[in-house]
């Protein structure tokens, strides 16, 4: 009697093994990160959290394509990043990843909807179209009412919010978060994050958060701790999802 097939595990779509950055710092090389191994599957959320200088911002600037390892390896979406010139990094940059950061980055004189479109429009996307996608998003995010705006006449956390619909107008795969609502109130974060479990529901995202908020980090299903540029501890509080549905 033949035995019944296994399902075959989804690859990772983040896969790092063996990473290493060291940085030149007043003539001494400093190591950042230390030989770290991580897989973060598809459609997961999750938060790395550690102490100022355990290497939380250098490892997602790595996996973001920011900063290029020491040594190591990182698949991305099965490719292998190691290597890849600057050219064909940004090009995977552009294509595969969102980024929020603690400072939205907007530009000061475009409003909302278009500080939205401006990913695409740099890459020469069709204008209607990217205005269609902006204005859903912007919906998504409750600012509807606040898409001809400029920067300078929102709040801080209507700022945030246009910087995630920002990060999601081109379809990315991966969203990555830097403090995103480290200048916000209890509220206002409380918004805001919110908004990344429900982007990762409606688009099948796979966000990874670094922040000092416990309690938001602790609210993830996936949290990792960091020290000394190593993961101490992985906390899985539900099973990664075997597959997610993009819209």
């Amino acid at each position: 009697m033949s035995e019944a097939p296994t399902e075959k595990t989804p690859e990772p779509l983040v896969s790092i093994r063996g990473l290493h950055k060291k940085f030149l710092h007043m003539g001494r090389e400093l190591a950042v990160l230390n030989g770290l191994d991580l897989d973060i599957q598809p459609g997961e959320v999750m938060a790395i959290v550690g102490k100022s200088g355990a290497g939380k911002s250098t490892l997602l600037h790595c996996i973001g394509t920011l900063d290029v390892p020491s040594s190591g390896s990182i698949r991305l979406a099965g490719q292998e990043l190691s290597g890849l010139a600057s050219a064909k990094l940004a090009d995977i940059r552009n294509r595969t990843i969102g980024f929020v950061f603690q400072f939205h980055h907007l530009l000061p004189e475009f409003n909302a909807l278009e500080n939205v479109m401006m990913p695409g429009l740099i890459q020469g996307r069709n204008r209607r179209e990217l205005v269609e996608r902006a204005r859903t998003l912007l919906e998504e995010v409750g600012l509807t009412q606040r898409e001809t705006h400029r920067p300078g006449e929102l709040s801080g956390g209507e700022q945030q919010r246009v910087a995630l619909a920002r990060a999601l107008v081109l379809e990315p795969k991966l969203i990555l978060a830097d403090e995103p609502t480290g200048n916000l109130d209890t509220g206002t974060s409380e918004a805001i994050h919110e908004l990344f479990f429900d982007s990762s529901r409606r688009h099948g995202t796979t966000v990874i958060v670094v922040t000092h908020n416990v309690p938001f980090a602790e609210s993830m299903p996936r949290m990792v701790t960091m020290q000394d540029g190593l993961i101490v501890r992985d906390d899985v509080r539900v099973p990664a999802p075997v597959s997610a549905k993009r819209s």
